[in-house]
Parts: C-alpha cells; structure tokens; sequence
C-alpha cells in the first residue's frame, strides 16, 4: 500500500468493515422485531427511531465536527456505537430487553452512526486527493463498497439468523463498529485545518456559541440551494430515500416473513440487488469519465426505483422478485458515485462539513417517516398495498429530470463553482470529469 493511498485505503476498508455490518443489522432487526412483536407497524417504530436521530445528527452536526475533528468524531462515535448496539442481544438474551428500551439503543446507535458517517464522508474528498486518483472513479469505488456489503452482509445476516437467530446477528455489527474505528484511528491523519474559501456571514463581535453554530448552518443552507440543480437533487432524494426506507425496513422483511416464510429470503432480495448494483459499479468506475451523466442518472431511477415495489406487490415467482431487483441494482449503480462527485466539486472545503451534512440531512429527511408510514400502512391495509402506494411516489419522482431542463446540467460544470476538490492529475486514459449531492439507498 503506497504512502499516498494509505489514507484513502484506511477509510475505504474501516468503511467496508462498518457498512457490512450495518448490512446484516438491516435484515437482523426487522426480522427480530417482528419476531418478537409481530407488527409491521412496531418494526416501522424502530426504524422510525433509528433513523430520526441519524438524520438530525448529519444535519445539525457539522458546526460540531467542525470544532472536534473529524477523525477524531469518526473514531470515538463507532467505539461508543458497539457497546450500545451489544447491549440489545445481551439485555434479550437476559429477558430486561422490553420495547420502549429496544427503541431507547437503536436511537442511540442512530445518533452515533449519524456522526461518524458525516465525519467520514468529510475526510473522504482528502483522502481521495492526497491519493492523485481521479474524484469520480473514487467515488465509484466507494459506492461500490457500500454495494459489496450488502452482497456480503444481507446474505449472511440471512443465514446467521438461521443458525444463530437473529440478537447474534446484531451482536456481530457491534464488533463492525469497534473494528471500523481502529481502523480509522491506526491509518487515517488528521487532515490540516482548511483554508476558509468562502466569507462568513457578519457576525456580532463576541457573538455567543448558539449564535455562532446557527451562523455556520445559516451558511451551509444558503450554499446548498444556491445552486439550482443541487436543490433539485436533494428534493427528488427527499422522495426516494423516503421509498427506499419504507422497502428496505418494513415492505421487504415482511415480504420475507409473510410471503417467503424465511430470513433467508430476505438476504437474498438484498443480495441480488447488490449483485447488479456490484456488476453495473465495475462497469460504471471503468467508464465514469466517458458516459453521460444526465442519461445514465434518468434511466438509472426509472429502471432501479419503482420496478422494486411493483414485484413485491404484483409478482408471486421468487425468481422473478430476485431479477427485478438485480435488474434494479445495475440501474441504480451510478447514481451514488454521479452525485457525490458533483457534491465534493461544487462545495468549498472550508464549508464542506456543514453543507454535506445538511444536503445529507434534507435528502433523507423523509427516511425516518418511510418505514414508520410503511409499517402502519401494511397493517391498515395489506403490504401489497403499503408497495403499490410507494412504488407509485418513487416513479412520479423519478419521471422529473425528463421534465426539466434544470437536470440537463448534470452534463455541464456550475459556471464558475467553486473547486474544492483539486482535480487529480489524469492518466493517460482519463480525463477528469465534472460532478453533484447526496446518497441513494
């Protein structure tokens, strides 16, 4: 491993350790709380609770990474995360662990996972110029690690909770945490403090704390909808990462219990998806410079979003399910590495924490409502139901950007962004491409 991909290598694999837990913790506990509870409505309140603090930690948190670091938030917040999450198998298998509790530690884990995302994501663009690598292929790299762990995670999870049920499961994300922070901690600097390249609001002289952090995200806000297209992105993400939720948490482990009558199953739709979401990130990182953004990003969601949904609800052939989800995750594989490239290039470094987080924040602001409306839907009415209502939201969604020329600029540099990102030196077959915001499911 070379010095200057030292950094990038670290964050990529502490990366690669926690996202494949949290993969199997994503088939472990739906499956356990409705195990235990057998109400889609009551697993909808877990995710609900997971995910509310998660969204407000990346929002409300980058004036406070800012001030303590990010490696160090990165570090500390996957350490305390694994005592928390180990305390739900331990208090179960002890028979202290009632509902109110289970949802009191999944919040904790939420706030805590919430941290230590944002402060990985914000040393990322660092690590990925300090390597010389061409920011577009890195970020496809990087979503292609988040794909391999699902391929990885969701099938064993499955398995695992097979032969050892499902707390066990639980207690192996807990072990994830510890590792991807001594990762981090052994392989990835400190960065050096950022230059401040865009002016701060005025500000009173002495201005106290709370004024101080609401002028930083005051200023994070107006750079994140300063830009047309940004704005765009993160209101269209707001929708389907809303979908995805309530598939990913309520609509597919029901699915699995209901339908398929086992845990396995549900690995498997997770695994398939990861298959063609794995296949179409190989293919996307080789021609990342070469393909067309806005085209790729528009038929990308029409093809990966809705046709989820509609297989859960309409088809009855498990096969069938499978190949609409793997068919899914090849047209879903661009869209992460499309957007986060024109996120890291648009935004300046110095506000770059406060702007991912909030960009982060917004466009999965309905996450915590998908899995709690998903949850109370299927109950009320029947999950092939819950999916149909979904599925519709996520196609009219994804029908915009061949609607508006606003989207076109996928293809085009901001005139006169901001470049935060120095532009890697190209190789000989490459040359560098221009980038955009947040993050699919």
């Amino acid at each position: 491993m070379s010095r200057r991909r030292g950094p990038l290598t670290g964050l990529l694999a502490a990366e690669l350790i926690s996202l494949t837990g949290t993969r199997m913790s994503m088939v472990a506990l739906p499956w356990f709380t409705l195990a235990t509870t057998g109400s889609a409505a009551r697993a909808g309140v877990v995710a609900f609770a997971e995910m509310l603090p998660y969204v407000l930690a990346c929002g409300l948190g980058g004036p406070l990474l800012d001030r303590l670091g990010h490696r160090r938030v990165s570090v500390v917040a996957d350490l305390a995360s694994a005592p928390v999450l180990l305390a739900v198998p331990v208090l179960h298998h002890a028979g202290r662990l009632d509902f109110g509790l289970l949802v009191t530690l999944i919040a904790l884990v939420g706030l805590l996972r919430g941290f230590g995302e944002t402060a990985k994501r914000v040393l990322f663009p660092d690590a990925v110029t300090a390597s010389g690598m061409a920011l577009t292929r890195a970020t496809a790299l990087h979503d292609g690690l988040g794909r391999l762990a699902t391929l990885l995670g969701a099938p064993l999870a499955g398995v695992l909770i097979l032969a050892l049920e499902a707390p066990a499961v639980l207690a192996l994300d807990a072990v994830s945490f510890l590792l991807a922070s001594l990762v981090v901690a052994a392989l990835v600097p400190a960065p050096a403090d950022p230059v401040r390249t865009v002016a701060p609001a005025p500000a009173p002289a002495r201005p106290g704390r709370w004024a101080s952090y609401l002028r930083e995200l005051g200023e994070g806000l107006r750079f994140l909808f300063r830009d047309p297209l940004v704005g765009s992105v993160t209101v269209l993400l707001l929708v389907t990462n809303l979908a995805d939720a309530a598939y990913s948490s309520v609509l597919a482990p029901v699915w699995a219990r209901e339908v398929a009558g086992s845990p396995a199953a549900l690995g498997a739709l997770s695994a398939s998806f990861a298959v063609g979401a794995v296949l179409g990130n190989v293919v996307f990182t080789a021609l990342a410079p070469r393909v067309p953004r806005f085209a790729t990003f528009a038929v990308g969601f029409l093809v990966g979003g809705a046709p989820r949904f509609l297989a859960l609800a309409l088809v009855d052939r498990l096969w069938a399910v499978y190949l609409i989800s793997f068919v899914a995750g090849l047209g879903l594989a661009a869209i992460n590495p499309i957007l986060g490239a024109i996120t890291y290039e648009r935004i300046p470094e110095a506000l770059r924490a406060r702007v991912l987080g909030l960009g982060h924040a917004i466009s999965w602001g309905g996450i915590p409502l998908g899995g709690l409306l998903a949850g109370y839907c299927a109950d009320l009415a029947t999950p092939a139901v819950a999916a149909l209502v979904f599925g519709g939201a996520y196609l009219a969604v994804t029908v915009w950007p061949l609607l508006s020329p606003t989207w076109r600029r996928l293809d085009h540099p901001a005139s006169g962004a901001p470049s935060p990102v120095a532009a890697p030196r190209p190789t000989d077959d490459e040359a560098p491409a221009p980038g955009d915001v947040a993050r699919t499911g």
